[in-house]
């Protein structure tokens, strides 16, 4: 399907400028009849601006060029609209583009030009959830404890850490993780109420986490449920535990680590605790989490998995 489209790029993203990369792409679609624009973003915010605007406008399609904290920013700027979100991937994680086995622009990108565009024109709009922490919408997952903590060490980075990869990631873990014992936390999951020392309280709507781990295997996007993780313990053996058992997969076993499908849970701990979403740090406990059922119409390439959808494309 042809469409009129607008690229937003994030140009701080990613640890190389892709201004001209862009503007390639842009040119090739453009070949293929779509009609496009690049437009480049100032300052946190612009993203979430220019997608309304772009709803308002009533475009078929906004292309996001950028990572997932960007993402973050279109899902709520495009949600409960009929303007399809579209992910060309120039950030540093690139997680949902990596689930979505969506082709990466990065030092080869003048030889991914045509793969990208190609991607982006046989491509379905398949409508998927959203999940909400504190009224903030998310669009791959959002964590209380751990992971958070260490989102919040880490940003915001100069562009020249991202040279770096996850290498900062890994520094950044060992430090944080040192020091983080878990906190006493009170958690409610539908009927469920539990009281227990948590380390890391994790909500998913994708099936991959830190683009490494496939934490939530057997999520889907578009179930109208949240993969909720609670792993419990005490310190930094516990967290160590917790990681080898997730590299070996035989952590969905562990009596340690609490796996609840539910559209609503409500986490308290003391002491506070960071919150992120989409791994850009948003607040501290308590924390809310839900899910918006079919809030977003995302575009989705030819080889993402057909396990992350229960329903077939809309086009």
């Amino acid at each position: 399907m042809k469409y009129k489209t607008r690229i937003i790029y994030n140009p701080t993203a990613g640890p190389w400028d892709m201004t001209k990369t862009l503007q390639r792409l842009c040119t090739s679609l453009e070949h293929q009849g779509w009609a496009c624009e690049l437009v480049e973003t100032e300052q946190a915010g612009d993203t979430l601006w220019y997608c309304q605007q772009a709803a308002r406008e009533q475009l078929n399609l906004v292309l996001v060029a950028g990572g997932d904290g960007t993402l973050n920013e279109a899902a709520n700027g495009l949600a409960h609209t009929q303007t399809a979100l579209g992910i060309v991937p120039v950030g540093t994680g690139n997680v949902l583009a990596h689930q979505l086995h969506m082709p990466i622009l990065n030092l080869t990108a003048p030889l991914q030009v045509g793969e990208v565009s190609e991607a982006l024109i046989t491509s379905r709009v398949q409508r998927v959830d959203l999940g909400n922490v504190n009224g903030r919408r998310f669009l791959c997952w959002s964590g209380a404890g751990l992971d958070a903590e260490i989102t919040a060490f880490m940003e915001p980075r100069p562009r020249y850490a991202k040279h770096l990869g996850t290498i900062p990631y890994i520094i950044a873990a060992i430090t944080v993780a040192s020091q983080f014992s878990g906190v006493r936390a009170r958690i409610t999951v539908g009927d469920r109420h539990l009281n227990t020392r948590a380390l890391l309280v994790l909500t998913s709507n994708i099936q991959l986490y830190a683009a490494f781990f496939s934490i939530a295997r057997y999520a889907r996007m578009d179930d109208g449920l949240l993969d909720i993780f609670i792993f419990k313990g005490l310190g930094f053996a516990y967290i160590v535990r917790h990681l080898l058992r997730i590299f070996s997969g035989r952590y969905l076993s562990d009596p340690d680590v609490i796996h609840v499908l539910a559209r609503q849970m409500q986490i308290e701990t003391k002491p506070a605790v960071a919150v992120h979403l989409d791994g850009d740090p948003l607040d501290t406990t308590p924390a809310l989490f839900n899910v918006e059922p079919g809030a977003l119409r995302l575009l989705v390439p030819p080889h993402a998995p057909t396990s992350l959808f229960t329903q077939p494309p809309e086009i």
